[in-house]
Formats: structure tokens, C-alpha cells, sequence
């Protein structure tokens, strides 16, 4: 069930736009900006995603994507990700396709522009919230609630997630949000298995909590929300154990 905090979102939109920021919410923290940084430098402009905005943005420019965002948040609500069209969203906002087009370049771009609040709270617990998700705890200890905190953005959120995982083959794996999270795991892994290969194991930590994979197992092979839990747990020690 998608969860969405109308007045509150809508009213924010005018003042934050999607993924502003290369890495949103960047980690200045000294075990992680070095990362950051060779992650950032790694990532090329990807054609069909929203560009990263210079300067004040337009008045008429905030209008039309709050108008869009939140015309595409009351329809992902009543029909869910998988029922909503380009077309329809121009439609409610009031706006022409192009504008819509080229404002979020396609489907996934808008989908993971209606994600940007949520992605934006996340990344500031894992950066520098309460452990065991933020600084304070030990790394595999932080690696466990990171893992079990996006499964239950998934279960909270999971069509509309999976719904923006789509797009060109390898897309998701370029766009900021993937880059902050490997950052973040590459970054807890140099402390709890600094014999690995980091960066290997983070994009295998991170292919286990893929929206598809995880909304697979919860809906075609009934596996449990603290099943996938257990197993995250499991995956880590296996991967972590004597590194």
C-alpha cells in the first residue's frame, strides 16, 4: 500500500526538486566522502532522466512539476505504478506531454522523482541519524539495519519502487540513489571485511534487496517479511565470516 502524506508532500515539491543533487543528502563523514567521490566521478549524464537544475529554478517551471508530482502521486495512490501512464499524468497535471518529457525524460524518472522525499529521510538516518542504521553502532551491525530498513521501505512502498526500477538495461545501477547506497555499503564493508572486494560485494548485498527480486519472493514464494529479514542476516555472515 502506498503510503503518501498529501499536504505536507505537495507543498514541499515547490521548494525541493527530485534528486537535485548528485548524491542526494551527500555523506560528509570521513568514512565515506573518499567513496562518495570515486562513485560520483564514475557516473556518466544518463539520456531520458531528469537533468541536474543550475541556479533558481523558474517560477512557471516549479509550478508545472508540483502540478505533475502531485497529479502523479494521487494516481499511483488509486491505481498503484503499474496503472499509471505518461499520458494520463499530463493529462491531470494540466500540462503538455512535452513538458512532461522533458522534465523527467520518462516513466522511471518520474516514478523515482515521486520517491525522492522518502529516499531523501532515508539517507539521512543511515548518514547521520541513531545507530544502528547511522554512525555509533559497528559496521556489520549498521550493514544488518540498513538491509532490514530497505525491506520495509519495500513492503511499504514496493510496486512503486519496482515500478521505477525499470527503464534501459542498467539505468538504475547509474542514477544517484544507487550510487549513495553502494557508497554507503562499500564504505561499511572496507570496516567489517577489509580483505573483500568492496566493491563486489556491495553491488551482490544490494542485488538481494532489489524491489523485484524482494516483492518475488514476498508474493510468488510467500516467503515472510522476518524470513527476508533472517536471510539478509544470514547473507552477511556468510559474505562477512572470516574476512
Amino acid at each position: 500500500m502506498l503510503l503518501l502524506v498529501w499536504g505536507r508532500y505537495c507543498d514541499e515539491l515547490a521548494d525541493y526538486g527530485p534528486y537535485r543533487d548528485t548524491i542526494t543528502q551527500v555523506d560528509q563523514s570521513p568514512e565515506t566522502i573518499e567513496i562518495q567521490a570515486k562513485a560520483v566521478a564514475r557516473i556518466a549524464p544518463l539520456p531520458g532522466l531528469p537533468l541536474l537544475e543550475q541556479g533558481h529554478e523558474r517560477a512557471d517551471a516549479a509550478r508545472n512539476r508540483n502540478a505533475i508530482l502531485c497529479a502523479a502521486a494521487r494516481l499511483v495512490a488509486e491505481r498503484g505504478a503499474g496503472g499509471v501512464t505518461m499520458d494520463e499524468v499530463a493529462c491531470a497535471a494540466g500540462v503538455g506531454k512535452g513538458t512532461l518529457f522533458r522534465r523527467f525524460g520518462d516513466r522511471s524518472g518520474l516514478l523515482r522523482a515521486l520517491l525522492d522525499e522518502r529516499e531523501r529521510a532515508f539517507q539521512e538516518e543511515f548518514i547521520r541519524g541513531a545507530p544502528p542504521l547511522g554512525p555509533g553502532a559497528g559496521a556489520r551491525e549498521r550493514l544488518t539495519a540498513f538491509g532490514h530498513r530497505l525491506l520495509d521501505e519495500i513492503e511499504i512502498q514496493g510496486d512503486l519502487l519496482a515500478a521505477a526500477e525499470t527503464g534501459a538495461p542498467g539505468e538504475r545501477l547509474l542514477h544517484s540513489v544507487y550510487a549513495a547506497h553502494r557508497a554507503h555499503a562499500r564504505a561499511l564493508l572496507r570496516d567489517a571485511a577489509p580483505a573483500g572486494d568492496g566493491d563486489y560485494l556491495a553491488d551482490v548485498l544490494l542485488g538481494a534487496l532489489g524491489a523485484e527480486l524482494v516483492l518475488y519472493q514476498r508474493r510468488i514464494l510467500g516467503m515472510s517479511l522476518s524470513q527476508l529479514k533472517d536471510g539478509w542476516v544470514a547473507l552477511l555472515d556468510g559474505l562477512l565470516t572470516e574476512r
